[in-house]
């Protein structure tokens, strides 16, 4: 049973269960001393109560670990958060004990990575490490405030408009040849990005007993969106796919999310192509297509975006080529 009393101006709870050892803390307000009372017990009860001498031994890294064995695997973005997670460990927040990690903790490594990297990969990062706190007070019996919550976040990037032009995809490809470079695959995968519009995850999920040479599909089973859509392959995509050599089954590029953004990210500086994402591709591709399908249905049907308004962030006409239609 809880217990609250007020000295000095400072709120003291206090936790005593049967079975359990007597926990006390101090808060500078009463909701804020309930609500970890009411987390403390509700953790006593469910069988994962974690004591405070335990918390202050349990590190950061001992929570992320645990989760990408127990939860990351269950998930469809294993991948990308595998990767994310790893990045985490060459930071010292992950050497802090549950019980030391505050804000100002949280607050330094996204100062830190801010310095390398763009506000939206600091956010997606900073929604990982949340949600695997969240999931450690919730299941695990961690009793911490989640300091993510209670740090200023970058602010939303405005979405991207950048296209590959024709020259720098020449020098793009010039640069990823197979006889210049260790990377076979990056050639196929970048102009199966720009015939299908398709994202880096759904490429390097292809697998062949998916593709339909015959009839020019492609089965995506599972998207970003949660759902399955097939997508239209150009004669272009086909011709690409057929020079791999198709088999009846696999993966159709063997390739991690990580060897895939360096081999590109390096290709990239050697061309001398400034400002480019590969998720740029996706963009270049989208607005390619549409000078072929103007009909926005059919145009979102190819490229899976499931509302007109997200579609209009990809598809990006020249000036130059409305100014023609309008006569």
């Amino acid at each position: 049973m809880a217990s609250f009393r007020l000295r000095a101006g400072i709120w003291q709870a206090r936790v005593k269960i049967k079975g359990f050892p007597e926990e006390t803390k101090s808060f500078g307000t009463k909701a804020d001393a309930q609500h970890w009372a009411r987390e403390i017990e509700s953790a006593m009860y469910r069988g994962v109560y974690l004591s405070q001498t335990a918390q202050n031994e349990l590190l950061l890294t001992d929570i992320l670990m645990r989760y990408l064995k127990e939860v990351t695997p269950t998930k469809r973005s294993a991948q990308r958060e595998l990767e994310s997670i790893t990045f985490m460990h060459k930071f010292k927040m992950v050497n802090y004990s549950m019980a030391k990690l505050t804000p100002a903790v949280i607050a330094d490594y996204r100062d830190q990575r801010l310095k390398t990297v763009a506000a939206g990969t600091i956010l997606r990062e900073l929604s990982i490490l949340s949600s695997i706190i969240n999931h450690a007070r919730k299941e695990w019996g961690v009793t911490i405030e989640n300091p993510c919550q209670r740090i200023r976040k970058p602010t939303i990037p405005i979405g991207r408009s950048r296209l590959l032009t024709d020259s720098e995809e020449e020098a793009l490809i010039r640069e990823l040849q197979p006889r210049y470079r260790r990377s076979p695959l990056m050639v196929p995968i970048i102009r199966i990005a720009l015939e299908t519009a398709m994202r880096r995850g759904e490429i390097l999920a292809l697998r062949w007993e998916n593709i339909d040479l015959e009839h020019q599909t492609a089965l995506l089973p599972i998207t970003k969106n949660g759902t399955a859509r097939i997508v239209p392959l150009s004669s272009n995509a086909i011709r690409i796919l057929t020079d791999l050599g198709p088999q009846t089954q696999g993966i159709v590029f063997s390739m991690s999310h990580m060897v895939l953004h360096n081999c590109f990210t390096h290709a990239c500086q050697r061309a001398g192509i400034k400002n480019l994402h590969f998720h740029d591709l996706r963009h270049t591709a989208t607005s390619r297509i549409a000078e072929k399908l103007p009909n926005v249905i059919e145009l979102a049907s190819v490229t899976g975006h499931q509302t007109i308004q997200m579609l209009k962030r990809y598809y990006h006409p020249k000036a130059e080529v409305l100014a023609k239609k309008l006569g």
